[in-house]
């Protein structure tokens, strides 16, 4: 191995290791991990061109999976901490909205779809949390939440879905090009060399936004509590019962409804978007399905005997990742249909892992009234939370 490789592998391994583990901390610090995630996102492309050799030609694929990954466990978060059920619906709404039009792009590769279907989910969820920093979000009424969606909608996302996916422009590379007057490849020190009016004008602009929300924050309603990060903090200043510790099996019907639903769109279009995998998209969905039910119907086993298991979720996730995988290699032979029997072992265990880890988040982060404890009725046949 060379040593150009060598230093490529580590780039790759320290991006896409940053890209899987920094959404982690959604669930506990949502508002600094969702930026982080966002931000990351941003520049993982330009680390990747500046600092390795590598052909990125397939590289949005997977982007997208990563995008995709960290915007399920954002989705996942919301149902960990947030108590105000209408806001919970209406983000609920716009993600399984934008995972619907993804869906459909890959099916039909119609990229106008991604206009109609605008990722508002994410930037919603982003303001919203900025609001439980400081205030209960409860305070806000169902027609503020609307508002805010909308303005989210029209005003930020629809012009940027156009950029990225219909004219497919590159921010970095027309900033460089149309407003710094250089060729991309110079970089952005010959951009501000060839044009420093364009520098000082970013900083003036940067002063007055601060000068504006200093003259913004003394008008802004009294605070609820002192700034926090902490999800759980913010649980405990607003009176809602913090989640106790254990392990939790969310069994109920619209649960495991749930679960197939979401894991299965999350993971057909995985699926479909990943270059190395070449499978029908319906029978992605079935696998996916059966391997969802079988990990409802191994968590009603345990709940019902009181059987011990692992209770960090590193080990719950380890564990949820085998039983995947098992039950994908038996479901998948029976909806092979000879396109199917070439996935690598890497490629299988990606998926797994993907299943494995949102249904332990899911279990883990679901309402309560959606989930039993061991020791508890396992309520399997129960019906769903009536609020949702």
């Amino acid at each position: 191995m060379t040593h150009a490789s060598t230093v490529d592998g580590i780039v790759v391994a320290l991006v896409v290791g940053v890209r899987l583990v920094v959404p982690l901390f959604i669930g506990r610090f949502p508002l600094p991990a969702i930026l982080a995630s966002l931000v990351v996102d941003g520049l993982d492309k330009s680390i990747l061109q500046a600092f390795t050799g590598l052909d990125l030609t397939n590289y949005q694929s997977y982007d997208k999976a990563l995008d995709i990954y960290y915007l399920s466990i954002t989705y996942l978060a919301v149902l960990r901490n947030w108590r105000d059920r209408y806001a919970v619906n209406v983000v609920a709404a716009l993600w399984y909205y934008r995972l619907v039009g993804v869906l459909l792009f890959e099916l039909t590769g119609l990229r106008w779809l991604l206009l109609v279907f605008p990722n508002t989910f994410e930037y919603v969820v982003i303001a919203l949390e900025v609001v439980r920093t400081r205030w209960d979000q409860r305070r806000l009424s169902h027609r503020a939440v609307l508002g805010l969606t909308a303005f989210v909608w029209i005003v930020i996302k629809l012009p940027q879905e156009w950029w990225i996916h219909v004219a497919q422009l590159d921010f970095t590379d027309e900033f460089l090009t149309r407003v710094l007057g250089v060729d991309p490849d110079e970089g952005w020190a010959a951009g501000f060399a060839n044009r420093p009016w364009v520098l000082a004008a970013l900083v003036g602009l940067v002063v007055a936004l601060a000068l504006g929300l200093r003259w913004l924050w003394p008008r802004l309603p009294a605070a609820d509590w002192a700034f926090t990060l902490d999800a759980d903090e913010v649980a405990r200043r607003s009176g809602a019962p913090v989640r106790p510790a254990g392990v939790r099996a969310a069994v109920t019907r619209w649960a495991v409804v749930e679960k197939v639903v979401l894991v299965g769109l999350v993971t057909t279009i995985l699926v479909l978007s990943y270059p190395r995998i070449d499978a029908r998209w319906w029978a992605a969905w079935v696998v996916v399905a059966g391997v969802v039910l079988v990990h409802a119907a191994v968590q009603v086993w345990r709940v019902r005997t009181s059987r011990t298991g692992p209770t960090s979720l590193p080990g719950l996730v380890a564990l949820n990742t085998a039983i995947s995988l098992v039950a994908m290699s038996v479901l998948a032979a029976l909806v092979a249909d000879g396109r199917t029997g070439d996935v690598a072992l890497v490629d299988a265990l990606l998926m797994a892992f993907v299943v494995g880890l949102m249904t332990a988040l899911y279990d883990r982060w679901a309402p309560e009234s959606w989930t039993a404890r061991r020791g508890e009725p396992a309520p399997l046949t129960a019906g769903a939370d009536s609020s949702r």
